[in-house]
């Protein structure tokens, strides 16, 4: 008899203590440090009564500043060091590419080790999924597949190579870009809610989102596991609907607001936070404002037409406002967001 194929339906994760089955891809995981859950560690677990801490705001908007500016500055500073006008199309994809999977493994970073101290939502009734076995090639894949399409459309449609650090100093683009920040993320969840609530009521279309609701309990790195047809909306339809429809100039510094969204709705962490936008104040007052908890709700009932937050429109459970700690803040910290630090804790 041959060997049975593998269920492709497995969450089963057994690779990261099992080096024996490691390829390529297992071992970009490791290089980068990119665990969901650092293997030998065990986040703590809390009641659904025990009070949660919240996410500082401000520190989001940091958090995501810092990593959207830095490859502006680098990218000016290469202009004006090698006395060019403007960087080739393609070394200005690289170069973006490189800093989108910096700032997506640097948040999964910095979010997995935050989890080891605040721990994560329903942790008393079941731990967090891991990347499963049969997955790891497709999740490794989905981040690069992500990152280019993202990249290359931003490059031919908002693309000015003469001076990308410039606008960073013009106060009236800084004014203009803190309005488009938070309007963008509201296009863009406009469509992301039909084509998403479509997903689930449609059961033509479900087909093609079930993979993605494999996990009940996901994690960052199972932000983009998926059917290639949800893939290609997620990463290409969506952002390309959302910049027709709303030309934002700070294309680049929106699509990282937006993604750190979509990373920290996959997170669990066990934290009353909104993701970090311009708008949110506006958002709150409708009672429309984005927790971490909706999303991760979503994922434990979503269920073909259980789907309950589809957007931006849930109400919570464990992260009540009544259930908050005030008095804790929590928040992302830089440093442990650099690949170079896991060089630094094999040394330690």
């Amino acid at each position: 008899m041959g060997l049975k194929p593998p269920n492709r339906d497995s969450l089963k994760s057994t690779w990261p203590t099992d080096k024996s089955q490691w390829t390529l891809n297992h071992r970009i995981i490791h290089l980068f440090n990119a665990y969901p859950l650092p293997p030998g560690t065990q986040p703590p677990v809390f009641a659904k009564t025990d009070p949660v801490p919240y996410l500082i705001e401000w520190r989001n908007h940091v958090w995501v500043l810092f990593h959207a500016s830095t490859p502006l500055l680098v990218h000016q500073l290469i202009l004006t060091l090698g006395r060019i006008q403007s960087l080739p199309l393609a070394a200005v994809v690289l170069l973006y590419s490189f800093a989108f999977n910096w700032t997506v493994v640097g948040q999964i970073r910095a979010a997995a080790r935050l989890g080891l101290e605040i721990g994560y939502l329903d942790g008393d009734v079941h731990a967090r999924d891991g990347v499963p076995d049969v997955g790891v090639d497709q999740v490794v894949a989905s981040l690069w597949k992500m990152t280019g399409s993202r990249m290359v459309a931003a490059v031919l449609l908002s693309y000015d190579g003469t001076a990308p650090a410039a606008s960073l100093l013009d106060m009236k683009w800084l004014a203009k870009l803190w309005v488009q920040i938070g309007v963008y993320g509201i296009v863009l969840d406009f469509w992301f809610y039909i084509y998403h609530r479509g997903m689930h009521d449609i059961p033509a279309l479900w087909k093609f989102h079930r993979t993605h609701h494999l996990t009940k309990h996901p994690n960052m790195l199972l932000t983009a596991y998926a059917d290639h047809a949800q893939e290609f909306v997620d990463m290409v339809c969506i952002p390309l609907a959302t910049w027709y429809t709303f030309r934002a100039a700070g294309w680049w510094v929106c699509q990282q607001y937006v993604t750190f969204t979509e990373v920290l709705g996959h997170s669990g962490l066990r934290a009353y936070g909104t993701p970090p936008s311009t708008m949110t104040w506006l958002l709150r007052m409708m009672g429309m404002e984005l927790l971490v908890e909706d999303h991760d709700l979503h994922h434990r009932v979503g269920w073909r037409k259980m789907g309950g937050n589809y957007g931006k429109q849930t109400r919570r459970v464990e992260c009540g406002e009544g259930n908050v700690d005030w008095g804790r803040g929590v928040y992302y910290e830089l440093w442990t967001s650099t690949f170079l630090c896991h060089l630094f804790d094999d040394l330690g």
